[in-house]
Order: C-alpha cells, then sequence, then structure tokens
C-alpha cells in the first residue's frame, strides 16, 4: 500500500509540474525552451517595472557618453532586427521597442528589461572604455531580450509554485501530512539551487549571443576578452555556486572558445562593408569623370 501511495504521490506531483506551453528556439545557440507566458504578458509587466525605475533613476548629464550608449546601443539593435528577419523570425522584431539610457550610479552595472528596455550605469563606463567593449556589455543585454530568459524564468517559476500546490494537495488527500512537509522543504531547496543554475545559463547564453551580437554589427569581438578581465580586477566573483552569474574565469574561457564563431561574423561584416565602400567610390570617381 505503501508503495502504490508513493507511485501515486510521485506521478501525480509530475503532472502537476508539467504544463501546456509554447516551445520556441532561442536564435544563434539553437536552444529550445518552453513557456508558459505569453508575450504581451512580459511586456506589460516590463514596461510598467521600466517606467518606475526612469521615475526614480537619476539620467546622466554626460551629453558624450550618453549619445555614444544610444548610438553602440541601436547600432546593434538595427543589425540584430535585420538578423531575426533575415532567419525567419521577423514577428519577433514587433516586441522590441529599443530604448538606451545613461543613468548616474558608481555601480559597474547595466540591464536589461523584455522589449529592449536597456540601462547603463556611468560605473561600467571606465571598465568598457571603449565602444567596442561597450558593445560586448550592451549585446548580452539584448542577448537576454531576444532569448526571452525573463520569460522563461517566469514560466520555470510558475512550473514550481505547480509543485508544491501539488505535493500540499496530494499530501492532504492521502493523509501523509509529515511526508508532505519533508517534501515541500526538500522541493523549494532544491528549486533555489536549481533557480540560480537557471540564472548562470541564462548569463552564459546571453554571454555567447552578445559576443555574436557584437561581432555582427561590426564590432571587434575580441574586444570581450581585456573587457572581462578588466571586470574581474574590480569584484571577487571567483566562484560560481552560489551566484547567479558565471565566476569571470569561466565566462573568459567560455569566450574564448566562441570567439572563432564570432569572428567569422565580424569577418563577414568588414567584407561587406569594404566591398561597399569601394562600390561607393568607384560610383563617385565615375559621376566625376563624366562630370569633366
Amino acid at each position: 500500500m505503501k508503495k502504490i501511495k508513493f507511485f501515486l504521490f510521485s506521478m501525480l506531483t509530475a503532472l502537476f509540474v508539467s504544463a501546456c506551453g509554447t516551445t520556441q528556439t532561442v536564435p544563434i545557440t539553437g536552444r529550445k525552451h518552453n513557456l508558459l507566458v505569453t508575450d504581451q504578458q512580459v511586456l506589460s509587466l516590463s514596461n510598467q517595472e521600466y517606467q518606475k525605475f526612469m521615475q526614480s533613476a537619476k539620467v546622466s548629464t554626460d551629453a558624450t557618453n550618453t549619445a555614444m550608449v544610444k548610438r553602440v546601443g541601436q547600432r546593434l539593435a538595427t543589425a540584430v532586427e535585420s538578423y531575426l528577419t533575415s532567419h525567419g523570425a521577423a514577428d519577433e522584431v514587433k516586441n522590441f521597442s529599443w530604448s538606451f539610457n545613461l543613468v548616474q550610479s558608481k555601480e559597474a552595472n547595466a540591464f536589461c528589461m523584455p522589449g529592449g528596455k536597456i540601462v547603463v550605469y556611468e560605473g561600467l563606463l571606465p571598465y568598457t572604455q571603449n565602444e567596442a567593449s561597450l558593445a560586448i556589455v550592451l549585446g548580452h543585454e539584448i542577448a537576454h531580450a531576444v532569448a526571452k530568459h525573463s520569460a522563461e524564468q517566469m514560466s520555470k517559476q510558475i512550473r514550481q509554485q505547480y509543485a508544491t500546490q501539488g505535493v500540499n494537495i496530494l499530501g492532504s488527500v492521502l493523509g501523509a501530512g509529515d511526508l508532505t512537509n519533508v517534501a515541500t522543504s526538500v522541493m523549494q531547496q532544491g528549486f533555489s539551487f536549481a533557480n540560480l543554475k537557471y540564472s548562470r545559463d541564462d548569463e552564459s547564453e546571453a554571454d555567447h549571443m552578445g559576443l555574436v551580437f557584437a561581432a555582427m554589427a561590426g564590432y571587434n569581438p575580441q574586444e570581450a576578452i581585456p573587457f572581462w578581465k578588466r571586470m574581474s580586477q574590480g569584484n571577487n566573483n571567483t566562484n560560481d555556486f552560489l551566484s547567479d552569474h558565471p565566476s569571470d574565469a569561466k565566462r573568459i574561457a567560455a569566450l574564448q572558445q566562441e570567439m572563432p564563431e564570432a569572428l567569422k561574423y565580424y569577418q563577414a561584416y568588414q567584407t561587406a562593408h569594404t566591398t561597399a565602400k569601394k562600390s561607393t567610390t568607384s560610383s563617385k570617381s565615375r559621376k566625376s569623370r563624366r562630370r569633366k
């Protein structure tokens, strides 16, 4: 009887964890994930939170750096939208309403909300030092939006709630109060560690995608390595077991492995623009000769 109860308990708990959703493929990496929330739901929440943040934030008064953030950000956004459109994901482009902001803060940080609302803190610029390194950061943040990491995290939390509620209901039905308490405690503890790992995975994926996005926008992806080395000197993130970000050493090692892929996009950009430049120069030369 105990075995039957345990089997029933396990099976029904699994049913609570599983739920219908939409399976989507992440650009660049090709990873598939299942989302339980719609784009409209996520974007609505994102816009609300973005408005709240910007109302309380102090916008940078540095006109030069503000212009740089907007210029680099828009160049990346244009490249990403072009990539999505040419790879059968034109419908995704409508979800983006890009906004690139520089705010006053000594914190070396940046973040992105769904829909392309990106904020850079002034404290990050001493580490980026140049536009290519800034493009690495903005590419990473854009990648979070393109990969729908927020929707993925929300979906995982919903599944976890289903599972916890399922355990409580089943415990009540089966009269297994003690077992229910233990199982709920173990599941919640497991979820807390799992969420940290999920976040690290998202960060690593955003690093990969962001490197490629920067390259396809014409920024040298090799700037990512010295940038992250500078960042590593400014923090103590050496152990990623209880962190939501990879350690700096692991991050740099992964970027080095992904560099050949990014360099192909960078070289393609260089070739295309060199050809276009020669074509423009040749056209101007012919027109000049005709005028003479």
